[in-house]
């Protein structure tokens, strides 16, 4: 997939987000933390995201080298996903992303619970 980013002079955040961009790479990657997953896992875990997404998020994930494909030549074909050694190195922004968005969710809470 051709992205619209200039990878000589574009800012460095952009660069980030032009690799973990997106409603479902980052949630994807977040599950892959805890290691290899099959396709079908995944998608359980992200019941809010079609099939076709999931897939697509995945094809991108893994041509930029944050996770890695495993196919075996069985029948029914299994497939498994894993974050690469590139892809673990997303650890530390996932783990602050979660803190961010748990005390923000801790905070609209609170807030609701002002105003009922």
């Amino acid at each position: 997939m051709t992205r619209k980013y200039n990878w000589k002079t574009g800012c460095d955040v952009e660069a980030t987000m032009s690799v973990i961009g997106g409603r479902w790479k980052p949630i994807l990657i977040c599950h892959l933390l805890d290691g290899r997953k099959r396709f079908g896992e995944l998608r359980r875990l992200t019941p809010n995201a079609t099939e076709r997404m999931i897939t697509l998020q995945l094809r991108e994930l893994e041509a930029d080298g944050v996770v890695a494909r495993h196919v075996y030549a069985e029948v029914p074909p299994r497939v498994e996903y894993e974050l690469t050694e590139f892809g673990q190195s997303l650890k530390p922004i996932l783990i602050v992303m979660q803190e961010w968005g748990h005390a923000f969710k801790a905070r609209r809470l609170a807030e609701e619970a002002e105003h009922n």
